[in-house]
């Protein structure tokens, strides 16, 4: 445990941030999910959760809990797997 009284802020500060990183990415994680089970289960019209991941995914790469170009690489393969250009 931190001993200094500035430690002991930048601790607590480091569980807030923490705490608000993980409900960012636990969002687009089920965001792609959704999309992910959509595909398996043979939808039709994928557009709007397909939108929403994209939009969480951007936000996590905004925020930047994820790098841009992971969210770029994740995006391009959600893409792939809703064409059926990878099963």
């Amino acid at each position: 445990m931190p001993i200094k009284n500035s430690a002991k802020k930048a601790l607590r500060q480091d569980h807030k941030k923490a705490a608000a990183n993980l409900i960012v990415k636990e969002a687009y994680k089920k965001a792609v999910k959704a999309v992910t089970k959509g595909i398996v289960e043979g939808e039709k019209d994928l557009t709007e959760k397909l939108k929403f991941a994209q939009k969480k995914i951007d936000k996590a790469a905004k925020k930047g809990i994820i790098k841009k170009n992971t969210a770029s690489r994740k995006l391009s393969r959600l893409m792939k797997k809703v064409k059926g250009e990878v099963k």
